[in-house]
């Protein structure tokens, strides 16, 4: 370690994405510091704080709350003052969002990279598909994916697509009943229903064992079957990166030639730190990035910092159907209906995707039957024959990045003195044109299934925990935070590890285009240091 900083590079967020790129730095041997507001959390105190926790549909419920490192759910955290509610589920600790993710790893479309030059709609990102796809490769096989070779995941129903180098580390996990009979049925009116490529073994995997189904993927996997933020993390470790937990970083401080020279961070008790290294990294969530930067008055000579707020806004519904699906067995995320990912259509309205929601629904059977004043043995009886039946298909809309969504900071402070995030939100008329389609294909759904009652009311909008365009990439400097290397246009040695800086939403989980794009910064800044 150079003696005059404290590190070569220091990566804020020890998250999936920050434990991804601290590894890749750690594996050359380069002196990497990681720091993490919240706590190091153990699998099994989770799963037990998990079984013992009453409201079950509450993924951040398990986790521990501290007040100097708030969850995204704490009472009063996120103001969200937007005709919108957005307040997505994150955690603030070692391993971050992903302990409780359902560990879809798609890859972008080539034409997802180039939206405005196609379709003439939002931005196109400064690098292309075929940049990424050496790291899409590396990403998948760190991660350890399972996925179908032989899917267009465009939805086409063509040859398969995109285009790999390789084949996915690990074959497709075999389908539920469930799955099957939904790929059955939506097949059967026309409906492109491909495997969604996910972070579960199916094989011994670098340690992780085969998943065994616990239907647990969300808000934790009991066994460690699927991939998640904390393994990263420890490799990154092992590699002779050093951690520092409930290190809430505060300030980021420049220098007279425009280079980030410190950071600062706080303990639980309020004490400040200062830190200097040669890189930086920001690599916490998307909400949490731009709070720090506002506040820091850093990087947003554009003033996009916060700006271009996306995401996976949609529906859902849930219904009777009339023959049993056996909902919440095997894992809780699985097939998806691609019929609307791309094609002409882009140029009207946003990209539509559906897939299977595959979580136990007793909790919710058993409420809506005893609010109908069902009891006794009838309650039995009927709670029986309705979570046989109950289907629930959920629908992301694509978002277009547009500055007028955004996150700013709130007047209030948290328990350290630094301000609380503050959201805003309205959707675009791009995605709100995609919904005749969508509902069209939900009265298909409706019909192909003999729904007999439908359960939830699907013109209410879900929200998403899929944050991206916060911290924009684009090429020129004054509409984007940062470049095609994920650097910040105004300050060179500071990088952003996050989906923060997609520049499109798309349909599929950001995850996998995260973690490629952390390994890659990893590289370039190891050739530079």
């Amino acid at each position: 370690m150079a003696t005059e900083y404290d590190a070569d590079v220091i990566v804020v967020g020890a998250g999936i994405l920050g434990g991804a790129v601290a590894n890749a730095l750690a594996k050359k041997k380069h002196a990497v510091l990681i720091l993490e507001a919240g706590p190091e959390v153990k699998r099994a105190e989770i799963l037990n704080s998990f079984r013992n926790f009453g409201n079950k549909s509450d993924y951040n419920g398990p986790y521990p709350e501290q007040p100097w490192a708030s969850k995204s759910s704490t009472p009063n955290y996120i103001e969200s003052v937007g005709p919108i509610v957005q307040k997505p589920a994150y955690l603030r600790l070692v391993g971050g969002t992903t302990w409780h993710w359902g560990g879809a790893t798609w890859r972008n479309l080539p034409s997802d990279f180039k939206l405005q030059s196609l379709y003439g709609q939002g931005r196109d990102w400064p690098i292309s598909y075929d940049d990424l796809e050496p790291w899409y490769q590396q990403a998948e096989e760190e991660i350890g994916v399972s996925g179908s070779d032989s899917d267009d995941q465009s939805g086409q129903g063509g040859k398969p697509f995109p285009p790999r180098s390789k084949p996915y580390p690990m074959q497709m996990q075999a389908w539920t009943y469930l799955t099957q009979q939904v790929a059955s049925k939506t097949s059967s009116v026309g409906h492109h229903f491909v495997d969604e490529p996910n972070a579960r073994a199916i094989r011994p995997y670098n340690g992780r064992p085969i998943c065994a189904g616990n239907n647990n993927c969300a808000p934790i996997c009991p066994i460690g079957a699927q991939f998640s933020g904390d393994m990263p993390v420890r490799w990154a470790r092992e590699n002779g990166a050093k951690l520092l937990t409930n290190a809430v970083v505060y300030k980021i401080e420049k220098g007279n030639d425009g280079k980030i020279v410190a950071i600062h961070y706080k303990t639980p008790d309020g004490k400040s730190t200062r830190l200097t290294a040669k890189y930086f990294i920001l690599a916490a969530h998307g909400v949490e990035i731009p709070k720090l930067l506002l506040i820091s008055n850093i990087a947003n000579s554009s003033d996009q910092v916060g700006r271009n707020y996306m995401g996976h806004i949609g529906k859902s519904i849930s219904m009777l159907v009339k023959d049993p699906v056996w909902a919440g067995r095997g894992p809780t995320q699985q097939g998806s209906i691609n019929t609307w990912r791309d094609g002409e259509f882009r140029k009207e309205h946003g990209s539509i995707r559906h897939f299977l929601d595959n979580t136990v629904p007793n909790e919710l059977i058993t409420k809506r039957l005893i609010d109908k004043g069902v009891v006794g043995p009838a309650l039995d009886e009927a709670i029986r024959h309705d979570a046989a039946r109950y289907l629930k298909i959920a629908s992301y809309v694509e978002v277009l990045p547009d500055p007028i969504n955004r996150v700013q900071l709130s007047t209030q402070v948290d328990a350290l003195g630094i301000a609380k995030p503050k959201t805003d939100f309205r959707m675009p008329q791009y995605s709100i044109a995609a919904l005749p389609r969508l509902f069209q294909d939900y009265d298909q759904f409706r019909t192909v299934f003999a729904a007999s009652e439908v359960l939830s009311n699907p013109d209410d909008w879900v929200p998403s925990s899929h944050i991206m365009g916060t911290t924009i990439m684009g090429a020129n400097p004054k509409d984007s935070v940062v470049n095609h290397e994920c650097r910040t246009h105004d300050h060179a040695n500071l990088f952003i590890a996050s989906t923060s800086v997609h520049a499109s939403s798309t349909v599929v989980n950001p995850t996998l285009t995260g973690y490629a794009l952390a390994l890659r910064i990893g590289d370039i800044i190891s050739r530079e240091i």
